[in-house]
């Protein structure tokens, strides 16, 4: 077995719109766009030390036991499901993505770590991997394949759309500390943001009439709007002086990413990257510092053999 890296972009919604509590798993029934990111973690993907009797996971960003990690279920599962049974690997997590931030990070690893377990066993079809993506998490099926997708169910239910016609310039504001995504859902439920299920597919349907002809972003501000926002503010008051920020800086949108508390300002007129650049320089001296980013299609984050196998079957 060779060696194999692979990027795990981030994701930012553009736009979310929250509906009634599901029966069968509690989940809430949704409606956004989730649109990958070039601010991502770096998965690595090769065999494991002499000796080792299981397969590792190395990510020292984030706390807590290694089994709870999302990337290790993805691999445990995908191990599970396909029957490969390949010598044991570790799995090493560079983090750049901020964690509980909105971003969905972990979901991101979570799906990288199966693009990888798949290029390195030749195991696992597209069906199979976003079938074990579902199982997951709400988040993962569209990380699988990273680009644009428009997203109904809890998430699971993808439509894709095609890439931007110019790449959107991002200006990315993570907050000190993160959010609990599941308490964030329980608030908004208390604010009283659900909608019904007819307005949701009215809304999908406007989405995706708005953005299938590879528009930059959707005419009608509104459908940019996210459901969650107000809740998340509720619980981090600093999300509003974030928002303020970047919109003084020069963005053309601003809202909460998914759950929060990370704002996005977007830029899509001339020169997005020139005037990102800008932006993040006139915020120098926020903590955490400011991130430019760009819109992302699946190319980004194919899993690449980086090296492969010397004569004693040790990577060279």
């Amino acid at each position: 077995m060779g060696v194999y890296r692979a990027l795990a972009p981030a994701k930012v919604n553009l736009g979310l719109f929250l509906g009634p509590i599901r029966a069968e798993d509690s989940r809430h029934e949704l409606v956004t766009v989730m649109q990958s990111i070039s601010l991502a973690d770096e998965l690595t993907l090769e065999p494991a030390p002499l000796g080792a009797a299981a397969d590792e996971l190395v990510c020292p960003a984030v706390a807590g036991p290694a089994e709870e990690n999302l990337a290790a279920a993805a691999l445990s599962a995908f191990r599970s499901r396909t029957g490969w049974d390949g010598p044991p690997v570790r799995l090493t997590i560079l983090k750049r993505i901020p964690v509980a931030a909105g971003l969905a990070g972990g979901s991101a690893d979570a799906a990288a770590t199966l693009r990888l377990a798949s290029r390195a066993s030749g195991l696992g079809d597209e069906e199979l991997l976003g079938a074990l993506a579902a199982e997951l998490g709400a988040d993962v099926p569209a990380q699988v394949s990273p680009g644009r997708w428009l997203a109904s169910g809890a998430g699971e239910r993808l439509q894709g759309l095609p890439d931007p016609s110019h790449p959107l310039g991002l200006l990315v504001l993570a907050a000190p500390g993160g959010l609990s995504t599941a308490e964030v859902y329980r608030q908004a439920d208390r604010l009283g943001h659900g909608r019904g299920l007819a307005e949701l597919d009215e809304l999908r349907a406007r989405l995706r009439g708005e953005l299938e002809l590879s528009a930059a972003l959707p005419r009608d501000p509104q459908l940019l709007h996210n459901d969650l926002q107000d809740a998340a503010i509720s619980l981090c008051p600093q999300i509003a002086q974030a928002l303020r920020k970047a919109r003084e800086a020069g963005a053309e949108e601003v809202f909460v990413s998914g759950s929060g508390p990370t704002v996005v300002g977007v830029f899509s007129r001339a020169n997005a990257p020139g005037r990102v650049e800008r932006a993040v320089s006139e915020l120098a001296g926020l903590v955490p510092a400011p991130i430019a980013a760009s819109s992302v299609g699946a190319a980004f984050a194919a899993a690449v053999e980086v090296a492969g196998p010397g004569p004693d079957g040790v990577p060279a």
